[in-house]
């Protein structure tokens, strides 16, 4: 397996989610960040030797060297590799974890509900194939 160090692994099959990633993909000017669905193969084998069961999570994990990052934190992080002003966001990684998490996880509780869900994981345009890895 080719290791790339800038990994988002997504609910492959939640609308906001994909909506996420295409925005991510449009605003990510170096084109370091990679791609894969939770629920692929891929997503197993890379966070099983950090002791992470993908079934038991609804978060974003954000996959940087070598680290893994998850929740309101995935989703800072992600924000420091976009272009222009998107990298300011990365200013609230400041607020105490427990209130970002709080509203991360009431965002992502909800998200089937307010923004619905694919029967299947996005497949990307030949364009993007090659930074998606699952």
């Amino acid at each position: 397996m080719e290791l790339h160090n800038h990994i988002i692994l997504f609910d492959g099959v939640c609308n906001l989610c994909n909506f996420w990633v295409q925005f991510a993909i449009k605003h990510n000017g170096k084109k370091n960040l990679y791609f894969a669905p939770l629920q692929s193969k891929f997503a197993e084998n890379l966070l099983k030797p950090k002791g992470i069961v993908v079934n038991e999570l609804s978060s974003v994990i954000f996959y940087k060297n070598d680290k893994v990052y998850t929740q309101s934190s995935a989703a800072f992080q992600i924000c420091k590799e976009l272009n222009g002003l998107w990298k300011l966001l990365f200013v609230f990684i400041y607020i105490p974890k427990f209130i970002r998490d709080f509203v991360y996880n009431w965002i992502a509780k909800n998200r089937y509900k307010w923004y619905g869900k694919k029967e299947s994981c996005m497949i990307p345009t030949p364009e993007l194939k090659e930074r998606f890895l699952s």
